[in-house]
């Protein structure tokens, strides 16, 4: 019998747990022995009675559970100081940043634990119930809009009163992956007039469908990844794209910037003088203020102003939704785990012939095993 240790997250202001009671019963029911640190899920609600109700045993000693544990599930990276101290040749799986994060992959792979990268799961029609990117993202483009509108000095719907009618407020949200696409069904949701541009053409449709306009911005050849993500734009791209969303921002009351490129510092898309350029009152909310940014000016974790505009890049939206969050965050892992559980063995088994594990599993006895991240290092 397996043990699976759930230790508690770490990461300043962190709400989420990567487990709630209703998936570890899902485990033990499995066949796993299930071990989570006390206060794991009080962030999110979750008491210590309720994991002990679900089959779990509540643990003090964090050092004891990681040096005994065969799976290791959480959120976010392990700090690479607590690498020694997980047993080797352990499972560990979490969100981990391979591209950027070198000397923990390698802690890792020195360790010989097998790690398994979240961010890393190949967006395949099979692989939809695991992708915890997307579910997240989709948490974080609904919280967006919220902040955006609380900080707004106007409403978002049309009104129409005795005293005058008040126009919708005008929402342009540049990227429409996951997170964009629920910020423009959100924002819709909210009354405002919603436009939108993303640089794959082919998400015109989506955007139209959720009653958003799509900005036609000629930019030549662009596309997407096979696994669904935007390519990087060359410089004179981005240029041409700055430039036809210039007026866009300018008449907006709030934007919104999602865009991202896989394993790469974001792109700058806003610049200063395009802020400075809007009403004062107004609002830039930068999905990617944490990992760069697309708003030039834009603070990671703080909201800050710039000539009266409002400039949010705090981050770690989903925690903001802790609850829901887990829940979602929780079924990825558990439909992970159990599509290479035997259940004979009452184990997690890798097979390293599913394509699944071929794009998640960074490191595995002692090697980095990922063809992507392992070129990446060369």
């Amino acid at each position: 019998m397996s043990l699976l240790v759930i230790p508690k997250e770490t990461h300043p202001g962190e709400n989420r747990v990567p487990m709630t009671p209703a998936t570890v019963k899902k485990m033990v029911r499995s066949g796993a022995e299930v071990e989570i640190e006390t206060g794991a899920g009080a962030g999110s609600g979750y008491s210590d009675a309720e994991y002990t109700e679900a089959g779990a045993s509540i643990a003090s000693d964090r050092t004891a559970m990681l040096g005994k544990a065969d799976v290791v599930v959480r959120l976010h990276k392990p700090a690479l100081e607590e690498i020694p101290r997980i047993k080797e040749g352990a499972i560990h799986i979490s969100y981990l940043d391979p591209f950027n994060e070198r000397e923990l992959v390698e802690a890792m792979q020195a360790r010989n634990i097998s790690a398994i990268s979240m961010e890393m799961i190949p967006r395949t029609t099979r692989s939809q119930k695991m992708d915890a990117l997307s579910s997240q993202a989709n948490l974080a483009g609904y919280v967006m809009v919220l902040m955006a509108a609380n900080k707004l000095n106007s409403i978002l719907p049309m009104m129409m009163t005795p005293a005058g009618t008040l126009k919708p407020a005008r929402v342009f949200i540049i990227g429409a992956g996951v997170a964009g696409l629920q910020a423009i069904a959100t924002a819709k949701r909210l009354g405002a007039k919603v436009t939108a541009f993303d640089t794959r053409p082919v998400v015109a449709e989506q955007v139209e469908s959720l009653g958003g306009k799509f900005l036609q911005i000629d930019l030549g050849e662009t596309g997407q990844t096979k696994d669904g993500y935007a390519k990087a734009l060359t410089e004179d791209q981005l240029q041409k794209q700055k430039e036809g969303q210039a007026r866009e921002i300018a008449e907006s009351d709030i934007v919104i910037t999602t865009a991202q490129v896989f394993g790469r510092k974001p792109p700058v898309l806003v610049t200063r003088d395009m802020v400075e350029g809007m009403r004062p009152g107004s609002v830039v909310v930068d999905m990617a203020a944490e990992t760069g940014g697309n708003v030039e000016g834009s603070v990671a974790s703080e909201e800050v102003e710039i000539n009266g505009v409002t400039v949010i890049g705090v981050g770690n939206w989903p925690n903001k939704v802790c609850r829901d969050a887990s829940d979602m965050y929780s079924n990825n892992l558990f439909n992970l785990i159990a599509d290479f559980w035997d259940e004979e063995g009452k184990s997690l088994v890798l097979d390293f012939e599913d394509d699944i594990l071929q794009g998640c599993v960074i490191t595995h006895q002692g090697e980095v095993v990922n063809e992507t991240i392992r070129n990446h290092y060369a």
